[in-house]
């Protein structure tokens, strides 16, 4: 009878509650990742990219500051009364002692107002026309003006003439502011260069990202940059604010309203998010870890909680034939189960009973049908050998029929002793060999024969009398219509709990037809034998007598094959395959 199994689609109950356990803690697990991502990780987020937008008006605060000292600075020239005086007269086209003093004194006047702290790169005063007129460190040179800038501010309104603009020249930029009086006259343009280290310094010590200022055009004031960073970087709507680029990055920017130049922090995502990943990481690490620990609790307790109907239920699985002895487990950890592995336990002692009996009077069925089998095989048996001996004796070969009577002695012994007691294969290959050397002495040099054979045959159990028969048909039948040598031989392997044994010969081979007559033999004696229809009758003597006294042992482990030989070979192969452990069908 086939063990029970459960249907495909149907969960065992250690399943069911395993299941039922793994939804809940994944439930409470994901309320757990909803509860940290806002409780923690989104404000922690938001507080690193404010940190970000604070550390970019920090700098445009700097920057400020920076251009309102200049302011300041341009403001202590123009407090000056001298200034006008000295301006009022105009350029002075010619190097005269007049312009070497006009120079001399505002040159003063610039040393006053800048003080022995000086954070500018030069400073330089035009005339109203915007010809250069002295530069207090030289740093524009004698042929610098601010005309081209003039007319074209004023021609396209990008500055009214009042206040101070902040303009790019070069690579310099510089804060121009006109020098007038109280009444509005314009007497001539003061032009401070900014110092480009002092801007520079500006955008370093920020720590994670890159700070640029960019103008009110969006031209580069601090910072170097790539064309395709610069494109990134562009202003929005609000003075201030965050946003993410194309290239993964997070720009924190401010715009000053003094100026209009906006500030820009660019700082790589990994930065900006790195306290928050780690935060989400330690969380996500956490997280598992508690899984995988309650997966396993979880698998371990429903499966303890379900052990003893577990090993119930694999007692009863493992109940065979031929196990029926199994000793029963009855420390049961669920009272429910005391009464039922009782009852399992006597039904056990009764089946055992009664399987004992129904394997005593099988085997002595078997024991009677084997030795009626066997039967069958002695008388043939005896009386070709002693035929073979009559005629060895005619022909006065009194060695040889010693030899002859030796072997036959040797064989008969082997026939009676406890007929029905299995024999191993290196006795019955022994006992071939007998019958090999007593027909030997009839065809002399016209039969060769070989066995081939280790010690695992002594491992091999087998019915008496179930190799001859194969040899015999080769000796009566195969060599009918061959001319001589005729050869036997006869092969025997073991591996892998398998054994198999070969008789080859190069005689004529079967007749068309025969060998699928001999199959359909085997297949009617098997057929007898499982509908007990006939007795113990299941064939004539030879091949359908000796795989049928196999089969009673073997059954379903082993394998019989006949074959012709191919390829121009001549002769037959005999192969019995059987299986010391393993079913094969």
């Amino acid at each position: 009878m086939r063990p029970f199994s459960p249907r495909k689609n149907q969960l065992s109950l250690q399943n069911k509650v395993f299941l039922t356990f793994v939804a809940l803690l994944l439930f409470i697990l994901g309320c757990f990742i909803v509860y940290v991502n806002l409780v923690v990780i989104k404000p922690l987020k938001e507080k690193t990219v404010e940190a970000k937008l604070a550390a970019a008006t920090k700098v445009s605060q700097q920057l400020d500051d920076y251009v309102d000292s200049q302011n300041q600075l341009s403001q202590r020239i123009l407090s000056s009364k001298d200034i006008f005086a000295i301006l009022e007269r105009g350029y002075q086209t010619d190097v005269n002692i007049e312009r070497l003093n006009q120079s001399r004194r505002l040159k003063d006047l610039m040393f006053q107002a800048i003080g022995p702290r000086m954070n500018i790169k030069d400073m330089v005063i035009y005339d109203k026309a915007g010809r250069q007129i002295v530069s207090y460190l030289g740093e524009r040179g004698d042929a610098a003006s601010l005309e081209g800038y003039l007319k074209k501010s004023l021609m396209n309104g990008s500055w009214s003439g009042s206040g101070f603009v902040l303009e790019r020249q070069g690579d310099t930029v510089s804060f121009i502011r006109p020098i007038n009086n109280q009444n509005g006259k314009v007497f001539g343009y003061l032009s401070i260069l900014l110092d480009e280290t002092f801007l520079q310094r500006m955008t370093h010590g920020i720590g994670a990202g890159e700070v640029y200022i960019l103008d009110q055009v969006g031209r580069s004031v601090a910072g170097s940059m790539s064309e395709a960073e610069h494109a990134e970087l562009t202003a929005r709507d609000r003075d201030s604010g965050v946003y993410a680029d194309n290239y993964r990055n997070y720009v924190a920017y401010s715009r000053s309203e003094s100026t209009g130049w906006t500030t820009y922090l660019v700082t790589p995502k990994g930065d900006v998010l790195g306290p928050v990943n780690s935060v989400k990481y330690l969380s996500i690490l956490l997280i598992t870890s508690l899984l995988l620990l309650s997966f396993v609790y979880i698998y371990f307790s429903s499966r303890n909680l379900l052990l003893p109907i577990r090993k119930l239920r694999s007692q009863i699985w493992r109940i065979s034939y031929s196990n029926m002895n199994i000793k029963m487990d009855t420390r049961s950890q669920n009272n429910e189960l005391i009464l039922l592995n009782e009852a399992f336990q006597d039904l056990m002692e009764r089946l055992q009973e009664s399987i004992e009996r129904e394997k005593i009077a099988l085997h002595e069925e078997v024991k009677a049908r084997n030795s009626a089998l066997q039967a069958q095989i002695a008388p043939h048996f005896i009386h070709n050998v002693l035929y073979l001996i009559s005629i060895a004796a005619q022909e006065g070969k009194t060695e040889v029929v010693s030899d002859m009577c030796k072997h036959l002695s040797d064989s008969l012994r082997y026939i009676v002793s406890s007929p029905y007691a299995h024999v191993t294969l290196a006795d019955e290959l022994e006992h071939t060999r007998h019958y090999l050397s007593l027909v030997q002495q009839k065809y002399e040099e016209d039969l060769v024969w070989e066995i081939h054979a280790d010690e695992s045959v002594r491992n091999v159990q087998l019915p008496r009398l179930v190799l001859q028969p194969f040899v015999e048909n080769c000796i009566e039948h195969a060599f009918s219509r061959s001319d001589p040598p005729w050869r036997i031989d006869i092969t025997v392997k073991q591996f892998n709990g398998l054994w198999a044994v070969e008789i080859k010969d190069n005689g004529d081979g079967f007749p068309p037809g025969k060998i699928a007559e001999i199959m359909d033999n085997l297949r009617a004696a098997d057929a007898d034998r499982e509908g007990e229809a006939r007795g113990t009758s299941i064939g004539n003597m030879g091949i359908v007598n000796s795989v049928g006294r196999l089969k009673l042992m073997y059954q379903n482990r082993l394998f019989f094959n006949v074959f012709n030989h191919a390829d121009g070979e001549k002769g037959a192969t005999v192969q019995i395959i059987g299986s010391l452990t393993k079913d094969f069908y």
